[in-house]
């Protein structure tokens, strides 16, 4: 059929011809597409129940139950517990003896620094050392508040000191101790400064020296 119906547009001339080929191929086409688009096997509705309406259900389940408010209520008691005494401060040890040791504070640039206007102020591979720009503004005490021995001193030197100390827990609850002594307390957290120090031994006190730190490590009796 589609072959006589060429025949005709052709006699018609070219113009007619060619219009009569391209409504053709698009009758083809139509043609073609439907035939995809027809359903080749039997069709049955999804099986598997929605994933969202199922998570939706059990959370409207719990809160029924009140166990949606329990675990939310267990939540917050263990991040409020974890903010009023963190982790301690892992591989520290205390000792009768107490020595000295210093840290060089500088590091090797891993990438350019430069300006706003792309000009490099500090070039990749620079040594570059923090105090030569910034002086350290007073000393870091170090010392776990579980330890009455450790305590004690720290105290002592936080009343018999001339320059500004910074108390720096690696053990106990820093909120406790703030509201105690009515001054900040600090927490290092997962001992990432006294990683950077090379602190092993507390209590211990980190003052300038130069251009390095010194690092005193007290001895406590037994």
């Amino acid at each position: 059929m589609l072959r006589r119906w060429l025949d005709k547009a052709m006699a018609g001339g070219l113009d007619t011809a060619l219009l009569g080929l391209s409504l053709a191929a698009a009758l083809a086409l139509s043609q073609v597409q439907a035939r995809i688009l027809e359903p080749i096997g039997p069709v049955r509705p999804l099986a598997e129940p929605d994933l969202l309406e199922q998570i939706q259900q059990r959370l409207a389940e719990k809160a029924r139950s009140g166990e949606l408010a329990a675990l939310q209520q267990q939540a917050s008691q263990a991040t409020l517990a974890a903010l009023r005494t963190p982790a301690p401060v892992a591989g520290l040890v205390t000792d009768s003896k107490a020595h000295t040791s210093y840290v060089d504070p500088s590091y090797v640039l891993e990438r350019d620094i430069v300006d706003a206007g792309g000009q490099i102020l500090f070039g990749r591979g620079m040594r570059v050392n923090p105090l030569d720009a910034l002086a350290m503004p007073g000393q870091l005490l170090f010392f776990d508040a579980r330890d009455a021995r450790q305590l004690k001193l720290a105290a002592t030197l936080l009343a018999h000191n001339d320059h500004p100390i910074k108390p720096v827990l690696v053990g106990g609850s820093p909120m406790e101790l703030s509201r105690l002594w009515r001054r900040p307390v600090y927490f290092d957290q997962t001992g990432a400064l006294a990683k950077k120090l090379h602190i092993v031994q507390v209590p211990a006190m980190v003052t300038q020296d130069g251009k390095r730190l010194r690092i005193d490590a007290y001895g406590v009796q037994p």
